[in-house]
Parts: C-alpha cells; structure tokens; sequence
C-alpha cells in the first residue's frame, strides 16, 4: 500500500458527544466507508522548544503556524513504520509533509541527528529542527480513532477521535500510550478533511444535527492544563517551583 507523504487540505474540528457521532453516522451511512486503517490508537510526541514556543505562537492564532511530531499508529517497535511530519497552516490550509521512517530510524534522528536519507522532506523537516533552538519532544498525545472516507471523494475524509490523553514524561513512543485525559469520556472530536467543498450529504447532516465547528488543539489544550497547574504550584509554593 503507498504512504501519502504530501498533503494539502482544510480541517475543520467539532466537539460532539458519542451520541450525536452515532446519530450522524447512521444518517451518513450510504455515503461513506472506513478507511484502512479502521479503528487504531494514534500516538505522537510533540516536538518544541524549552519555552514552548511552537505551541504559545499557535494558541495566537496567527496566519502561518507549524508544527512538527512524530506519529505511530500503536505502539511501535524497533522495525515498525513511523511518521515525522512537518505540519504547516496559512490562512486556513494545512499543508503536510510525512516522512515515513522505522522507528530505530526515527530514534537516532531525534536523538543523534543521524540524517535516515537525503529526500527533499527529510530536508525540510531537518531545517525546521535547526531553525529553532532545541527543538526536542515535549509532549506525547495519544488518542482511538475512528475513520471513515467519501465513497465518491476520497480526499474527503472524517476522523472521530475519543478517550485524548497526554503526558510530560516518558516522551518514547515505546512506552506505550497512557496519560491524563483531555476530554470528558462521552465526548469526542470529530474532524472533517478535505481538499472539495463539503458535500450537500455531508452539510445537511450536520445542519440537521445541529453540530457547529469550533477551535480545538490537542497539544494546545494539553500545554494549557499543565501551565496552569504549574502557574497554581508557583503560587502555592511562594513562587519557588522550577517547572
């Protein structure tokens, strides 16, 4: 099977309870189908600066952002495939880069800077490491997905994502996928991507629904429930926590 490794598209997010994805899947049935993938466990670490900076500019909402994570889809082991992307978006367009790698592959970039090969994504993706001062892993978020695509359109493509946890330690992806959960657990994210216009099926569905797109951020959510408790520790302590 071939790895998409480019992608452009438009993302939009909905916060929805598990009841309204049963609803709208039952009225989308005939339209759409599971990817081929199914049902997998997603689990990235987020790469970032010591400050932060990458997620703080991002929660500005500014015209250009990126991002940049490694991703496996379960928990990987030393020969398994795993993804270094680069995620950028301007003015509402995602644009990805994915270079797929094994995971000891991976490993010895992130942790030597050992070049896997020369392909024009890995150089991309090594820029961006060196454009910034110690771009390291900070955050793992890990989540179970559900996905589905048009059967007409396979560049539309609907994700439901439930049970998002995160953790600041133990930044391996062996590690497993384990953390504190973001979301309450009859809630779940549901995102629609594509590079079309949604489709009559599709936005009158969720009209009926009444289900409304909102900004939502994993990795933003998950940094700002750790500054604040750390902001709360700071105060409690008289100012004397280090994070």
């Amino acid at each position: 099977m071939k790895v998409q490794t480019i992608f452009e598209r438009t993302e939009i997010k909905y916060i929805i309870s598990l009841r309204q994805r049963e609803a709208l899947l039952k009225m989308i049935e005939a339209y759409i189908k599971p990817d081929e993938y199914g049902e997998s466990t997603v689990c990235s670490l987020y790469f970032d600066t010591d400050d932060f900076l990458l997620i703080r500019n991002s929660m500005d909402k500014p015209v250009y952002k990126e991002k940049l994570r490694l991703r496996s889809y379960s928990t990987p082991k030393a020969n398994s495939s795993v993804f270094l992307e680069l995620k950028k978006k301007y003015r509402g367009v995602v644009y990805k880069r994915r270079q797929t790698l094994r995971y000891t592959e991976a490993m010895d970039y992130i942790d030597y800077g050992e070049m896997p090969d020369e392909s024009q994504i890995m150089r991309e993706i090594d820029y961006t490491m060196s454009r910034y001062r110690n771009l390291r892993p900070r955050m793992f978020i890990g989540y179970d997905r559900t996905a589905f695509y048009s059967r007409t359109d396979h560049e539309l493509r609907i994700t439901f994502d439930k049970n998002v946890r995160f953790r600041t330690d133990n930044l391996d992806l062996a590690k497993g996928s384990y953390g504190e959960t973001i979301l309450p657990s009859n809630l779940c994210i549901m995102e629609i991507k594509s590079l079309n216009t949604m489709p009559l099926w599709l936005t009158s569905a969720l009209s009926r629904l009444k289900l409304f797109p909102g900004s939502f951020s994993k990795y933003g959510t998950a940094y700002r429930i750790v500054s604040e408790r750390n902001h709360q520790t700071t105060q409690e302590t008289g100012g004397m926590y280090c994070a």
